[in-house]
């Protein structure tokens, strides 16, 4: 299993609507991805878990990935999450 570690910098968090965007990339990859806080794992295909993992600004979580193509959907959701955070900041 692959994890990497990313900081939330949107200032609503990963709130409804980043939150789906993040759902929707992570349900194109082939690896079970899962999202890691507070010692809780949450699935990333999932939009109620992701959620209920309450990630706010500032907040640190890592994304778990195990699969075909677990580095690659890695690269590509803390991407997304850098992407939203950017966005954000304008």
């Amino acid at each position: 299993m692959r994890c990497r570690r990313v900081k939330i910098r949107n200032k609503m968090g990963l709130h409804a609507r980043p939150a789906a965007e993040f759902v929707r990339r992570a349900r194109t990859y082939r690896s079970k991805i899962l999202i890691v806080r507070g010692g809780a794992k949450y699935s990333a295909t999932s939009i109620l878990e992701v959620l209920t993992a309450c990630v706010n600004c500032g907040a640190f979580l890592t994304l778990m990935a195990e699969g075909p193509d677990s580095e690659e959907a890695l690269e590509g959701l803390v991407g997304l999450i850098r992407d939203i955070g950017e966005r954000a900041e304008d």
